[in-house]
């Protein structure tokens, strides 16, 4: 028993494992420029929304709510990755972010992050004014008072980020298991940010489709000379792994 759960977490986490640990012990903190400077807005960015003149400025930049005109929703997008939201322990976030943005700054380099987690988070934004359009009634719509609840800030961007290193590193149970717990999310709290978070990982499960498809159609043929991965981290069908690129 011991046996099979050391083989199955070597098959699951192995390479994931390997090029964490390999960055971390050769370049340490040089290793997430990017997910340091992340934690650092964020914890920042909570410090000033808690003050009594910060509040609003820290609304104007980084919250989006459903209401709002879709120009300003896209312009403040971007900040709304690092602005916690003001009903939870910030803890929560900064872990998440250390965690979660490192490994994968780590693993797919920092733009690939910032794309990634962009994407997530939109797919959640553009949701919430779908579903507010489909009403109550539907199943997948909202309420029409979610306008004016602000996005879920870093956790859709966290919860995309990790389905797509699972992806990338062939930590198929630890994807299905990210995914599972956020469907259990909804069904025991069906709540906007819930329901934006499955949003998330639609978006970046159809960027997986894209990015597998061109893979299968792109990739030089099995022992060929030339050709780079098209991200770092495992080649697809096999479960070798390179170097990450950071940049």
């Amino acid at each position: 028993m011991k046996s099979a759960l050391k083989g199955f977490a070597c098959r699951e986490w192995g390479p994931l494992y390997a090029t964490v640990r390999t960055a971390l012990v050769t370049r340490r903190w040089r290793a997430i420029p990017m997910t340091l400077a992340a934690v650092c807005l964020t914890g920042l960015f909570q410090l000033v929304q808690n003050q009594d003149w910060g509040y609003q400025p820290v609304q104007n930049i980084g919250s989006v709510r459903a209401e709002d005109p879709v120009w300003l929703s896209l312009l403040r997008t971007p900040l709304s990755l690092f602005v916690p939201a003001l009903d939870l322990p910030v803890w929560g976030a900064l872990a998440q972010i250390l965690l979660v943005f490192g490994i994968a700054e780590i693993c797919l380099g920092r733009w690939r992050t910032l794309a990634i987690a962009y994407l997530a988070t939109l797919a959640g934004t553009l949701y919430a004014r779908v579903g507010i359009a489909l009403g109550p009634d539907n199943p997948l719509g909202l309420p029409a008072s979610d306008a004016r609840v602000v996005d879920t800030g870093p956790s859709a961007a966290v919860v995309g980020l990790a389905v797509y290193v699972c992806w990338r590193y062939r930590a198929r149970w630890t994807a299905g298991l990210v995914v599972l717990a956020m469907v259990v999310e909804v069904l025991i709290k069906p709540n906007l940010a819930g329901k934006e978070h499955l949003a998330a990982i639609l978006g970046v499960l159809a960027l997986i489709a894209v990015v597998a498809w061109y893979e299968r159609h792109h990739s030089p043929p099995p022992g060929s000379e030339g050709g780079d991965d098209p991200e770092p981290g495992v080649r697809p069908g096999t479960r070798s792994w390179k170097p990450p690129i950071t940049s």
